[in-house]
């Protein structure tokens, strides 16, 4: 058992292991709690990538789904009701993705808060929505099927009810704390909250007075307060079953005579100005350049918008990573510069997102102006098993959680490499 945790420890710098008074067997699954970053989603891109390869000539279209994961919290005057494996191509999404897409299309004017005002809004007639990870409101919007206005960025957004009408508040953990009027009815945020059974869930703010533990925690921690959710462990594969066929998809020539194995086991393959590095783990880096580069769809100044970048990153990646088994994609984050444009994503199952201890993505792709760069991929694929992952008893993760003061408790998974994959608590 030491062993195995001095192994864990060579992937993840920032693991809190505290023993605890637990048997032995519980402290084999349960004593996992990880200090890792966070992620969020999509839901549907149709959009555009060319090769300008003059074998092809030709531009290719389809459309992709990104199913987001998101955490819920519905608050109404007795109680709250919290879902914390949830996306946003899940049929019980649909009236909150409606009620955040009017929100975010009729949203005008963003004004500062403070945090006080942010979490007061929590304890009104309110819907609580948390991406993982700040996203700009264009995409966030795109996600429910509506269009947006502002360069904002969110992660975490309260659709509200006030004296003077309903708000949206948004928070970008880098920036900080806004609200804005919106076209939302009172009655429409009433009928949404009134569809839920009220009392299963607690911020952590709602026990601090009373449990420094939980006083301890980010105060928007969302937390199940009956039941720990029953998450199942996953069976990991290696993803990348043919070499040839991602050559292929990347117009390679396969028989290329710039195609070796280097000393590490990685298979290189050079065409041109551009490269494929194929690592024995099941990971691919791809390095472009030249006529053959891969292009976006791009503005009058060369420079796509955000929602182009995410269209045609979404639509390369998910046209490659296509045997991932269970798990689907999701937009983890996007950054734009003046000349480049980053943009990642990761796998989730159920709504719960797959981190790596090694600190990496499933997908990154780097767009040099309109063309892509360069684009790691990590082939996995992840099966549902009958097993359930062995959560720490919540008691015991509040008292681990609090030695990281701030920390947002949550439960994720946590792949290392090995052959199958359980949800843990990780503080973010």
């Amino acid at each position: 058992m030491d062993e195995k945790r001095r192994h864990r420890r060579d992937f993840v710098q920032n693991i809190v292991i505290t023993v605890l008074a637990l048997s032995a067997a519980v402290l084999m699954a349960q004593t996992q709690l990880y200090n890792l970053g966070s992620a969020a989603g999509a839901r549907y891109f149709s959009g555009l990538l060319s090769s300008q390869d003059a074998a092809s000539g030709g531009q290719s279209q389809q459309t992709f789904q990104l199913a987001a994961p998101v955490r819920v919290a519905v608050t109404g005057a007795y109680g709250r009701h919290g879902d914390v494996m949830m996306t946003t191509a899940d049929e019980e999404f649909l009236l909150l993705g409606n009620l955040l897409g009017e929100a975010l299309g009729s949203a005008r004017s963003y004004a500062a808060v403070d945090q006080e005002a942010f979490l007061a809004a929590l304890d009104r007639t309110s819907v609580y929505y948390d991406f993982l990870a700040p996203l700009p409101v264009s995409v966030l919007a795109e996600f429910t099927g509506t269009t947006a206005q502002g360069q904002y960025s969110a992660r975490r957004l309260i659709v509200a009810e006030e004296a003077a009408g309903v708000r949206l508040y948004l928070w970008d953990d880098g920036v900080g704390f806004g609200v804005c009027e919106t076209a939302v009815s009172a009655e429409s945020l009433a009928a949404a909250v009134g569809q839920y059974e009220l009392g299963n869930a607690v911020f952590a703010m709602d026990r601090a007075a009373l449990d420094p533990d939980y006083a301890a925690l980010a105060p928007w921690s969302l937390l199940l307060s009956d039941t720990l959710p029953e998450i199942p462990v996953l069976q990991v594969s290696e993803g990348l079953g043919d070499a040839d066929t991602l050559l292929a998809a990347l117009k390679f020539n396969p028989r290329t005579n710039y195609r070796y194995t280097d000393s590490g086991g990685t298979e290189v393959v050079v065409d041109g100005e551009r490269s494929l590095r194929i690592r024995p783990d099941g990971t691919a880096l791809y390095l472009s350049g030249g006529e053959a580069a891969l292009t976006v769809e791009a503005a009058e100044d060369g420079m796509p918008t955000v929602s182009q970048a995410v269209t045609a990153a979404g639509n390369l990646v998910g046209g490659l990573l296509t045997d991932a088994g269970d798990a689907g994609l999701y937009l983890q984050d996007v950054y734009q510069s003046a000349a480049s444009t980053v943009v990642r994503f990761g796998y989730q199952v159920e709504g719960v997102p797959i981190r790596y201890t090694d600190g990496g993505c499933a997908a990154e792709v780097l767009f040099d102006g309109s063309a892509v760069s360069t684009m790691s991929l990590r082939f996995r694929a992840y099966t549902v098993t009958s097993d359930v992952s062995l959560l720490l008893p919540l008691r015991q993760a509040l008292a681990v959680a609090a030695l990281t003061p701030g920390a947002e408790l949550a439960v994720s998974y946590a792949d290392s490499g090995a052959s199958t994959v359980s949800a843990c608590w990780m503080a973010e």
